[in-house]
């Protein structure tokens, strides 16, 4: 038997299959990959989150503006289109010239880490995410215990440094917004399971 190699699909036909599916998948080079559902903690983790940022940016009266993972994200550069659990972009919303519903400037970006896409986070997205130009901070939560990961860097810096956060005592200070969110806060109704 014969495998058949799948063609490469081009930006348009990608957005498309989304708008005729009604599915969203991430695009890299022509290659399309279906999103799987989460957890019932990732959902909460993700609309937490959301919330935290929302709550801190508006309380600052701060011109950033907070994304939940239905806002896709174009990475120009690498020809790629993903969806973030959270994001923010500070001032004007830049738009991706290959589709008017997609963005390219965040300044953060959240990922909730589950099992099967942790070392995709970790690995080969945050190189893609290291890719945007604006983007100074990056944050990793875990789904299972509280602990929170940040990666910050200056900008005009290349230098990475990252910081950790445990324990539902602790406060997460996101540099690039100046905002703390509480663990508690974050982690809000969220049912560890032990593994």
């Amino acid at each position: 038997m014969k495998a058949h190699k799948i063609p490469k699909l081009t930006v348009e036909e990608y957005i498309n299959q989304e708008k005729e599916s009604g599915n969203k998948y991430e695009f890299h080079n022509g290659k399309i990959y279906a999103l799987a559902g989460g957890t019932l903690n990732h959902g909460l983790l993700c609309g937490n989150i959301y919330a935290e940022l929302r709550g801190a940016l508006k309380n600052n009266k701060s011109k950033c503006k907070p994304f939940t993972s239905e806002v896709k994200l174009n990475i120009g550069s690498e020809n790629s289109f993903v969806y973030p659990d959270s994001m923010v972009i500070c001032g004007d919303i830049e738009i991706a010239d290959t589709d008017k519903n997609s963005v390219k400037n965040p300044v953060l970006i959240v990922e909730v880490l589950s099992k099967s896409t942790a070392l995709y986070d970790r690995g080969d997205k945050f190189y893609l995410y290291r890719q945007i130009p604006s983007l100074q901070e990056y944050v990793l939560i875990e789904q299972d215990k509280p602990l929170v990961e940040v990666f910050y860097k200056k900008p005009k810096s290349d230098l990475w440094r990252i910081s950790r956060f445990e324990g539902l005592d602790t406060k997460i200070k996101l540099q690039s917004l100046n905002i703390e969110i509480n663990m508690t806060d974050l982690y809000y109704d969220i049912e560890f399971r032990s593994s």
